[in-house]
């Protein structure tokens, strides 16, 4: 039963993170069954199962908070199930072996660029609202959809940043954009691990502990979308990635450094980084916001005088 617990608060925490950055579910619950020794194709599709319902309600409750763009659901969504599909067929006929270091290389990236991408750069907003190619969607949704099967996750991590990084899409539709179409991807990639795995080593009771948290934090996930600082989160969650998979890598057979003096060198190294980056962010975040108040500050102050020269009398000439 705390087993159980942890999974649904886990589910909980990873939607929360998923639903207000537009990534990290699948990421950061894979790292965790990863972390128990969990099979990696099992904690793959134990995640995409769960994601068929957390994208469902996280899908809804974008949309009600009016998030979505349903063009780019369509036109990044269909090739992201296609190559969820061909991801998960793939993972599934990896001896575990060979599945491990590969899953936890790939989350590891994913981390990187996650931290290293809020951290430094922040969220971009200067070319909002112009058109998004097919060209553009069809071939990052392929490819994230492969990431996302074949790593735990990847469907937000790399589609988000790709998506912000154009500057055609306001935050919040990209993150409600994204989180919606990933109901597409996890349906095809869970219908892919259970065509080819069956339901070998998939524990449905923890598919349902991850759904539970999941589905409760979904709305309020969609609401918190509009204040919760991105930057700060991103480097927060980023940082978590990094760590735990660095620690899995460390100590595989192919690196070899379990219970070694480099092990925590290692570890306590990239553990001060995080911590230096969440406090970059958040003093970055700060200096944005002191910007954005003597902008409004000026803004209002010209109004003011603008109004007072309005409102002066003007003086007749006399006779």
């Amino acid at each position: 039963m705390p087993a159980l617990i942890l999974l649904a608060l886990v589910g909980f925490a990873a939607q929360l993170v998923d639903g207000s950055l537009g990534m990290a579910y699948g990421v950061t619950s894979s790292t965790l069954l990863l972390a128990i020794g969990t099979n990696p194709a099992a904690a793959s599709a134990t995640v995409h199962l769960s994601e068929i319902g957390t994208t469902l309600v996280s899908g809804i409750s974008h949309w009600k908070f009016g998030n979505v763009d349903w063009k780019v659901v369509l036109r990044v969504g269909v090739p992201g199930a296609i190559g969820s599909f061909l991801g998960a067929t793939v993972l599934s006929r990896l001896a575990t072996d060979a599945a491990a270091p590969l899953m936890s290389t790939v989350l590891l990236a994913l981390g990187v660029y996650i931290l290293v991408r809020f951290t430094l750069f922040g969220l971009r907003k200067d070319r909002l609202h112009l058109p998004l190619r097919k060209r553009f969607l069809a071939p990052l949704g392929l490819v994230a959809g492969f990431v996302d099967a074949t790593g735990g996750g990847g469907w937000g991590p790399v589609g988000t940043p790709a998506l912000l990084a154009s500057g055609r899409l306001e935050p919040r539709k990209v993150i409600g954009s994204i989180d919606t179409s990933e109901f597409l991807v996890a349906l095809a990639a869970s219908l892919g691990f259970l065509l080819t795995l069956g339901s070998q080593g998939i524990d449905f009771v923890w598919v349902a502990a991850l759904l539970i948290g999941g589905i409760a934090a979904a709305p309020l996930a969609a609401w918190l979308v509009r204040h919760l600082p991105p930057r700060i989160l991103g480097s927060a969650v980023g940082g978590i990635i990094v760590l735990t998979n660095t620690r899995t890598l460390v100590r595989s057979d192919a690196v070899g450094l379990k219970g070694t003096p480099a092990e925590g060198l290692i570890l306590g190294a990239l553990a001060l980084v995080w911590i230096a980056a969440i406090a970059w962010s958040v003093r970055a975040y700060r200096a944005e916001r002191a910007v954005e108040r003597e902008a409004a500050q000026a803004l209002t102050t010209d109004l003011a005088e603008l109004d007072d020269e309005t409102a002066a009398p003007v003086a007749t000439p006399t006779a």
